[in-house]
């Protein structure tokens, strides 16, 4: 009877011991890191991208030189289609690389002179907020249009980026301080400059976006360079290519997709030079225009040109931008003044993507005529000399990670934060790819340790039960 009973426990601990084993293979190895469009989840196969870069001034302007690889020059933003008689959008924005290739490539360098202190230590991550739009967990569209200040004044319908002083608390996207406060913080330097190169939104006509980010990314004052080329009560374009003057009214769909359009054609609509559109021009399947016109930005959206040319060649954009080192705009640009000590920070977007699909950089420290990680050196003249010399700087994928995040409790450097140590510290760029991929995915990893963890102590529990039943039929052993 004894025996019995012994053999039915061995025979039940060798069940057990095997359920665990199974319980063990089925939640180890099998990954949880993936490609999920619902979740707004799309990870590069590169996390990591060069980011070369010169700076020179003068006695008047400042020179910003960006050389960055990529596979084919994105000279397109979003078109619309004409297909079996109507206008179809194409292009538009969605999580990792767009799925016909339609996006454009874009360079962006966010630059402080001291007064956001929090910039110099942890650059764009200080600027990413709660709600933020096309994280996991955002804002609603129509939360956003129902908020007095970000959707009734500031016509937004997302949450973009913002500094964390302009809420009363960080992790409430909603709890925008009261405008008397803004403007006050505004007026005393509280916002960071941003310059934001486009490859068909401003570079055709040789200009660069000039943008800021307070209580979100807001355009400076004035007019861009960019308007909207859709009607949307006739749900038609507005303009076409001017036949007289192209030779064509229209580009061919399996042309941009293909990349057989030229940088130095007339692939984009500039009002003025573009005519009203006609519906009765005879359009054909594949037919295609542009969705946005360009044109003369005005105001204090105008500081920034492009010098010479930007352009993609062998694998590579090279882009320079240049500004007046005090525009005149107090309340939109930084002011730089020679032996002046900046901080930077650099994105780009290349290979079809928008969004937060893009690499970013650390923060970087800026020289003029001064040490720094990147020194700008003065000339005399209307062009910089440039040389060989580059700094390079390297950009990562940062994943969805917020500044709400990084001071809370799941994240364990929030202590040194509050001590207000950099980044730099404590990460370096190859642990910070894998961070912001491991933040995306924090919930399944951590259900997974779980069940690997349960997986080993079913193990443990069946292997000594297992052992003990063997010892008892064999108490000789």
């Amino acid at each position: 009877m004894n025996d019995g009973l012994r053999l039915k426990g061995l025979v039940a601990a060798l069940a057990l011991f095997g359920g665990g084993l199974l319980l063990s293979w089925l939640t180890h190895g099998t990954g949880v890191v993936h490609n999920d469009p619902k979740r707004n989840i799309s990870i590069p196969k590169q996390l990591t991208v060069p980011l070369q870069v010169q700076a020179a001034y003068n006695g008047s302007h400042m020179f910003f030189r960006y050389r960055w690889p990529a596979e084919k020059p994105g000279i397109f933003h979003d078109v619309v289609k004409f297909e079996d008689g109507k206008w179809v959008r194409k292009g538009a924005g969605n999580p990792g690389p767009e799925k016909d290739g339609i996006h454009e490539d874009r360079v962006a360098m966010m630059l402080d002179d001291g007064s956001v202190p929090e910039f110099a230590r942890y650059g764009g991550y200080m600027a990413i907020g709660s709600g933020i739009d096309t994280f996991t967990r955002h804002a609603s569209k129509e939360e956003v249009e129902a908020h007095p200040h970000l959707g009734k004044k500031l016509k937004g319908d997302v949450v973009t980026k913002s500094l964390p002083g302009t809420r009363t608390d960080i992790n409430d996207w909603t709890s925008v301080q009261p405008e008397a406060t803004l403007k006050a913080q505004r007026e005393a330097g509280y916002f960071l400059d941003l310059w934001h190169w486009r490859g068909h939104r401003s570079n055709p006509i040789n200009m660069s976006d000039d943008q800021l980010i307070a209580e979100a990314r807001l355009g400076d004052a004035g007019k861009s360079s960019a308007g909207s080329n859709w009607d949307g009560e006739k749900k038609q374009p507005r303009l076409m290519f001017n036949a007289a003057t192209t030779g064509y009214k229209a580009l061919k769909w399996d042309d941009i997709k293909q990349g057989k359009i030229a940088q130095d054609s007339t692939y984009f609509l500039r009002e003025g030079e573009a005519v009203p559109f006609d519906p009765a021009a005879g359009w054909v399947n594949g037919d295609t225009l542009p969705r946005r016109t360009l044109r003369t930005p005005e105001g204090s959206m105008a500081d920034i040109a492009v010098q010479g040319k930007g352009r993609w060649a062998d694998g590579y954009w090279d882009v320079t931008l240049t500004r007046k080192l005090d525009t005149g705009n107090p309340l939109d640009d930084k002011v730089l003044k020679d032996q002046g000590a900046y901080a930077v920070a650099f994105a780009i977007h290349r290979n079809a993507t928008g969004g937060r699909w893009h690499y970013v950089s650390l923060p970087a420290s800026l020289g003029l005529g001064r040490a720094g990680d990147i020194v700008a050196t003065s000339f005399a003249g209307d062009a910089p000399p440039w040389g060989a010399q580059w700094t390079t700087v390297e950009l990562f994928y940062p994943g969805q990670v917020s500044w709400p995040h990084l001071n809370s409790t799941k994240h364990a450097g929030a202590e040194f934060i509050r001590k207000g140590q950099p980044v730099t510290t404590h990460h370096s760029v190859d642990q910070l790819k894998h961070y912001g991929i491991e933040a995306e995915f924090a919930d399944a990893i951590y259900r997974q340790w779980l069940w690997t963890l349960l997986a080993g102590v079913v193990l443990i529990a069946a292997f000594g039960i297992a052992l003990n039943q063997l010892l008892k039929r064999n108490p000789g052993v």
